[in-house]
């Protein structure tokens, strides 16, 4: 199973996913949760580069 926990704060939102969904289809709905956190990623980073003195992005690897 995929666990997507969301916390929303005062000017604040944490989002963590983590899990997997075992063999149901095929691996698609892991590879569609993934994919989507990776494109807000991608798109925060950007936003982050045009407008560095606004935004900060901060990736870490465990």
């Amino acid at each position: 199973m995929i666990h997507v926990r969301a916390q929303l704060g005062d000017g604040r939102t944490s989002i963590e996913v983590d899990g997997h969904e075992e063999h149901a289809e095929d691996g698609r709905v892991c590879a569609a949760v993934s994919a989507i956190t990776q494109t807000a990623l991608l798109g925060l980073e950007e936003v982050a580069r045009h407008h560095p003195d606004l935004v900060s992005v901060e990736i870490t690897q465990e």
